[in-house]
């Protein structure tokens, strides 16, 4: 048994990896990362241009499928056959229990401010893929949230990405909660089926508020008090938001819906690979462990914690001095509700981005391939 195993077994967490790509799933090194305990397994545009650019195993399949479409289209058709196949390869461990085996996908990055744009392409992609096991990726933006609601009412298991802030994680968990109610008020039977996490992103947290620490301090050699806490916001709000969970799926609303069948919506630790070398390389894993939580992992820092990390529950250890933290912050001028505010945007804009940049490589690699997007969702019949 490897400590992914007993992260599971002892503390009720469920460790995914963040990365996948073609080569992974042709050499089974997909499967020996779920035999070595790994539950889930999370992508983003991000993973997948980093994958089609380095990896020439696409290039088959784009020579052979692909010439007359266009870019956009081409793009889908390699992504599905890879979220496809590694849904076959987790469907054992969904199998086992409905609580893990899920992939995620994610919507397009340009949708991230259309609600109706979005759910029509979680519709597409949930309908095109259907397995019970695929979590299709929808952005906690403002657009993203009222979506999320309409998906979940529809009975469709999401993966709300992008949260970077309790006020808009309290937000997301409402409108699971107000989903399955629609759901359940329209005579859906099947509450047990529908599955959701809430991706709260950690060490880019750090990231920004290390910045203004530093700002206030006035530089690095500046206020040792305002200096010490840099490296302490990413857990210390990552341990609240667990509060926040806590609360929300306790108490006679959520146990009307639980006497039904439904299942509660984990919080999912996601970029959570140590950014600054200073800091220890699992600070965002080995602090954020309990009961009905997800921590999907980079390659490098799921081996790190199958090395040396640490099996105990740490996110509610101590509660109130995560809160005391972010008090000591927020005294220090750190506004969270700005903070979260440019991580949105800086998330949405560098998944865009990704998305942009791969289309480019794709048009590289398949010259036959079309030139423009398909229209306002990412169809790719």
């Amino acid at each position: 048994m490897t400590r992914l195993h007993e992260l599971f077994a002892d503390q009720g967490q469920s460790p995914w990896i963040d990365d996948l790509h073609r080569g992974w799933l042709l050499s089974g090194h997909l499967g020996d990362l779920v035999s070595s305990g790994v539950r889930g397994v999370t992508s983003n545009p991000t993973i997948f241009a980093k994958a089609i650019e380095a990896e020439d195993v696409y290039d088959d399949q784009l020579a052979a499928v692909l010439p007359g479409r266009t870019i956009e289209e081409a793009y889908w058709e390699l992504v599905i056959a890879d979220v496809s196949t590694a849904l076959d390869v987790l469907a054992p461990v969904y199998e086992a229990g409905g609580t893990d085996g899920f992939v995620s996908l994610e919507v397009s990055p340009a949708l991230a401010n259309d609600t109706e744009a979005t759910i029509e392409a979680a519709r597409e992609l949930h309908d095109r893929i259907a397995k019970p096991n695929l979590l299709v990726k929808v952005p906690a933006t403002p657009a993203g949230v009222p979506a999320i609601q309409r998906l979940i009412a529809e009975g469709r298991s999401i993966n709300v990405t992008l949260i970077f802030g309790l006020d808009r994680y309290d937000a997301v968990m409402e409108a699971y909660l107000s989903g399955l109610e629609e759901y359940l008020r329209a005579g859906g039977t099947r509450v047990d089926a529908i599955a959701s996490v809430a991706s709260f992103f950690v060490s880019r947290v750090d990231t920004e508020v290390d910045r203004r620490l530093e700002r206030l301090a006035g530089g690095t050699d500046g206020d040792e008090a305002i200096l010490a806490l840099r490296g302490k916001a990413g857990v210390a709000q990552a341990q609240e938001a667990y509060q926040h969970f806590l609360r929300t799926f306790s108490g006679p609303r959520w146990e009307a819906l639980a006497a039904k069948g439904a299942r509660v919506q984990r919080p999912l630790w996601a970029s959570t690979s140590t950014k600054n070398p200073a800091y220890p390389d699992l600070l965002y894993v080995d602090n954020l462990i309990g009961p009905h939580t997800v921590n999907t992992m980079p390659e490098g820092t799921l081996q790190a914690f199958l090395d040396h990390g640490t099996v105990a529950r740490t996110v509610d250890a101590d509660p109130d001095a995560a809160a005391a933290v972010l008090s000591r912050l927020a005294d220090a001028g750190i506004d969270f509700g700005e903070v979260s505010q440019v991580l949105e945007e800086q998330g949405v804009r560098a998944f865009a981005t990704s998305f942009e940049d791969l289309l480019g490589v794709l048009s590289a690699k398949a010259p036959g391939l079309v030139p423009g997007a398909v229209g306002a969702t990412e169809r790719s019949r």
